[in-house]
Order: C-alpha cells, then sequence, then structure tokens
C-alpha cells in the first residue's frame, strides 16, 4: 500500500504544521500569511526529496474534542488546494484533534489521499477531555462520499499527549483493534508528546502483531535514530527535527529535510 501511495515502501512523510485558522482562539486575521507559509514549507518539503506531505492545524490550540468550526475546513480546503499547487506529492490530513470527517470531506474536495486519525478506536484521555473513537461514523461518511477504499486511513494506537482509559491497555492488541475492526490501512506508533520518539520495543510489538500492515513512526524521527527506527518501522511522518534549528514552531528548513533524507535513502 505504502509503495502504490508513496513511491517507495520505506517513505518519509513530512509535515506541514499550519499557522493558526479562522477556527482558532490564536488567529491573527491574515489568510494569506497562513496560505504563504503553507506553500513555502511545502517547496521546502518538496525539494528535500519527501515523499508525501500531511498537513495538520498544528497551532489552532487548544483543540475541540469534536467536530471544527467550519471555517477550519474551509481555511483547510484552501490550504490544501495552495500546497497542491506548487507540488504534485500525495497529499494527506490530520485535522486535530481528532476530527477524521473533516479530513475525509477536505481530502475528497481537494484530491488528497489520506488522512491521519489520532482516536480511531478505544477511549483516551487528553488535554481536550476524553476522546473516543468512532471508526463506524467514519467509514460511513467516506461510503457516503463515495471515498471508501480511495482515502487511506493512518490510525494512531495509544497517541501521544494521551492516555487510554482503563488499566491493562497494551499496544499490540490496540494496533490489532485498529486494524481488524476498525479498518485502518496503517497504524501510526509515536512517542508520549510531540518530537519524542517511540520506545522501540513498542514498534516490535506492533509490527510482531500486525505483519503485514504498514507501521509508521508518528513523533520523534530525526537523522540520528532514523536507522534505528527504520528497522522494524515502514516509514516516518516527522515535522519538529525539520524546522529550522529544530524550534517547532520555526519554518521547515530545507537543509534538515535533505539532511534526514540523505541517511534515509541509505536504508533502501
Amino acid at each position: 500500500m505504502l509503495d502504490e501511495l508513496f513511491g517507495t515502501t520505506k517513505p518519509v512523510i513530512g509535515v506541514i504544521h499550519l499557522m493558526p485558522l479562522p477556527g482558532s482562539c490564536n488567529w491573527s486575521g491574515e489568510l494569506e500569511d497562513v496560505m504563504l507559509r503553507a506553500e513555502q514549507e511545502a517547496v521546502a518539503l518538496a525539494s528535500g526529496g519527501v515523499d508525501g506531505i500531511i498537513v495538520e492545524n498544528f497551532f489552532d490550540a487548544p483543540f475541540t474534542r469534536g467536530r471544527v468550526d467550519v471555517s477550519t475546513a474551509c481555511a483547510m480546503t484552501v490550504a490544501v488546494k495552495r500546497i497542491m499547487s506548487v507540488t504534485d506529492l500525495p497529499i494527506g490530513l490530520n485535522v486535530l484533534r481528532n476530527d477524521a470527517m473533516t479530513a475525509a470531506a477536505v481530502c475528497v474536495a481537494t484530491g488528497a489521499q489520506f488522512i491521519r486519525v489520532n482516536v480511531l478506536t478505544g477511549a483516551m484521555v487528553t488535554d481536550q477531555g476524553i476522546i473516543e473513537g468512532s471508526a463506524y461514523d467514519l467509514h460511513m461518511y467516506m461510503r457516503q462520499l463515495g471515498a471508501r477504499g480511495k482515502i487511506k486511513v493512518f490510525a494512531d494506537v495509544m497517541v501521544k499527549h494521551a492516555y487510554p482509559i482503563g488499566s491493562g491497555a497494551e499496544i499490540a492488541q490496540s494496533a490489532k483493534d485498529a486494524v481488524k475492526r476498525a479498518l485502518a490501512d496503517a497504524v501510526i506508533v509515536s512517542g508520549a508528546a510531540t518530537g519524542d520518539a517511540p520506545d522501540i520495543d513498542d514498534i516490535k510489538r506492533v509490527k510482531q502483531a500486525l505483519p503485514e500492515t504498514p507501521i509508521l513512526i508518528g513523533s520523534g524521527s530525526c537523522k540520528e535514530n532514523v536507522s534505528q527506527l527504520l528497522a522494524t518501522a515502514d516509514g516516518i511522518i516527522v515535522a519538529s527535527s525539520l524546522k529550522r534549528q529544530g524550534i517547532l514552531e520555526n519554518p521547515v528548513d530545507v537543509e534538515r529535510v535533505r539532511v534526514l533524507l540523505e541517511a534515509v535513502n541509505d536504508l533502501r
């Protein structure tokens, strides 16, 4: 599946963190500024050699627990179309904190090909409160839109900045539930927070439980650890280590992208 979508079995998916959008309390009132930075980061990622891009409303924090405002959905649609005007890389959506249905709708409206869902199944305690997975609603909505099987669903397992409800939650079983019961096309393993690498043993447990399912790293990838991560995982989603000076709020640095891709290309 990854090879068909990204042209490689070990893809590097760069992240564009959109500046605050109209639905955010930090919205500046200048949409064109948001779009210009998104375009610049898309060019930097593409020039550096990534295999795909995922677009997030990352700087909209604090996030809503449920559906985002209509203005956010509209702005993300515009952003994706602007990004597509400067690159032909595969594009995905992550609408934070967990609005998979809006992500799917934006994909249909723009032609983007995949979505990231932080909580597809189960229930997690987050800074937004308790978020419950809604795989049934998502798949039925994609069926309604004629997008079932066309838009790929990448599901986080034990997503970062969250804790499972109840005791005894186990990452391998959660991953199997995401694929076998919630119909995810790929699963994502992350560290505890943005920029934190996952536990190698967690990656191995998930891979052992789902040997035929693509496993992506959702946080903490960098040139120093990518060989270790990709020894088990099938690809990485990366943002923090590609920013100028490694500072999350800064724009993407094309030289950092190139350095990371050189390390990944040695493994392909």
